[in-house]
């Protein structure tokens, strides 16, 4: 292994200070830490299908907090999420799926509620990307440990990553 690689390594064996925590999604090709070009230890990253937020999310980005005290925290969606289009197909079609993706998406669902269902499918789904992540972003800020970070000073940001282009666009 080259030394520069070692020292790093060694350096960031003794704990992590990250400068962001990321809540993404699972896809394979939404890497934060390659879209944000950031090496070991300067991102806390969470990653679900979806990037909604249940009990475990919210008790990792509480870890975040408590103990990582991370002072930006980004909400990254991306464009042709598979799991909000599942949710869209639900809501739509009534297309169930298995019962712990349905779980997931009932939990997507809910940022729905103001889109326009009369827009081509493609525009409907980038609309339902950037609205999901907005979802997520109001349940952190309305959250008793998101109103505290807060006020002492974090920053909470909503973000949509486009796969064919690579640019992150923030909310």
């Amino acid at each position: 292994m080259p030394i520069l690689q070692t020292r790093l390594l060694d350096e960031q064996s003794g704990g992590q200070q990250p400068y962001a925590t990321i809540l993404g999604c699972s896809d394979s090709r939404v890497p934060p830490e390659l879209i944000f070009d950031a090496w070991l230890g300067e991102l806390f990253v969470i990653r679900v299908a979806g990037n909604v937020v249940g009990p475990a999310i919210f008790g990792t980005l509480q870890y975040a907090t408590r103990y990582l005290h991370t002072p930006l925290y980004v909400i990254l969606g991306h464009e042709g999420c598979g799991a909000v289009d599942a949710a869209l197909n639900y809501r739509l079609e009534g297309k169930h799926q298995a019962e712990q993706i349905q779980v997931l998406l009932e939990e997507i669902v809910p940022s729905f509620e103001s889109l326009d269902y009369e827009v081509e499918r493609d525009a409907l789904l980038a609309c339902a990307v950037e609205a999901n992540v907005k979802q997520t972003v109001h349940r952190l800020t309305v959250s008793e440990e998101g109103q505290t970070q807060l006020a002492l000073g974090a920053k909470l940001v909503g973000a949509v990553y486009d796969i064919r282009t690579g640019k992150v666009r923030f909310l």
